[in-house]
């Protein structure tokens, strides 16, 4: 068996999935599989795929499914130890693997492992924003939430996990539209600490019409209502739903949703807020329309705002 098994998901992923699968095919370590499915592509994805010639891939194509039902299919395919995620536009550098069997090696007691990864939006680059201290360049055996204020420590291209972590919490939720990474990680959080370099290994690619940034109704997003029961016993994990609840109050008055406003709004401590946040809470949406138009041409230009959670 692979030491890893690389799943990738596939949906209309043509001007990317070629440079995706080369990052792979590419790695310094070289004992792993490819497992990956066109979930229902409409463009040329399937062919850029079958173009690379690699015993070591294993393709599969079925009617489109859905993120998070695309992302079990493979998972459940898998036939290595080791489960390592990739989004089908996002790049490894050539040492990713290596670097990820080195924390596997050195924390051999782990379960979850990741690294740190850079953003890449119109050709500008910037690094994630952690609410943890970097400046040591030392592995560290982080709290989920605590360690995820900011950007997720977690991500769908920066992750590798024993494959019995699945069988443990669960897979990606098929119902949840936009989200379902977070509603995995929470579960995981749950249940495991996170070992994390430091060490930038992987390149994310901000896409304006991937489906995280084009599904805009609340009624798609996550709510994690299935995990206030444990919020009184677990302050992290309070505050970062607290945060991922901002986040959902303001969607709603975006979306003039009252009732889901006040609902996420209720339940939110204000304190976790910082003062930035709890302005933009009490703006209309035409004021926060015009604000997140803002945002969006800063990021644009690599400026990040903090406050838009």
């Amino acid at each position: 068996m692979p030491k890893f098994s690389v799943v990738i998901s596939v949906y209309n992923k043509e001007k990317y999935i070629s440079n995706t699968l080369e990052s792979v095919l590419n790695q310094t370590f070289q004992d792993f599989e490819i497992v990956i499915l066109n979930d229902g592509s409409t463009d040329n994805s399937e062919m850029e795929i079958l173009a690379f010639k690699d015993n070591r891939i294993r393709f599969f194509s079925e009617d489109n499914r859905g993120a998070g039902a695309g992302r079990n299919y493979v998972i459940k395919k898998a036939q290595g130890d080791y489960i390592a995620l990739l989004d089908a536009d996002d790049y490894w550098y050539p040492f990713y693997l290596e670097e990820q069997l080195r924390l596997i090696t050195k924390y051999p007691e782990a379960y979850v492992f990741a690294t740190s990864s850079e953003i890449k939006r119109k050709e500008k680059t910037f690094q994630r924003s952690y609410s943890i201290n970097l400046k040591n360049k030392n592995d560290l055996k982080l709290n989920y939430f605590k360690a995820s204020l900011l950007d997720s420590i977690l991500h769908s291209s920066s992750t590798v996990l024993k494959k019995e972590v699945f069988e443990n919490v669960g897979f990606y939720d098929p119902n949840i539209k936009s989200g379902q990474d977070t509603d995995l990680y929470v579960r995981i959080g749950l249940n495991y600490n996170i070992i994390f370099s430091p060490k930038v290994c992987v390149s994310y690619l901000i896409i304006s019409n991937s489906l995280f940034h084009t599904t805009k109704k609340i009624v798609d997003k996550a709510d994690f209502k299935v995990y206030e029961k444990f919020e009184n016993e677990n302050i992290n994990l309070k505050i970062f739903l607290d945060l991922n609840r901002y986040s959902l109050c303001l969607l709603a008055k975006m979306e003039g949703n009252t009732k889901a406003f006040q609902e996420n709004f209720n339940k939110i401590n204000i304190d976790f807020l910082n003062k930035k946040q709890r302005f933009l809470l009490k703006q209309n949406k035409y004021t926060l329309a015009l604000l997140f138009k803002t945002k969006k041409s800063l990021a644009n230009l690599g400026i990040r705002l903090s406050s838009f959670k």
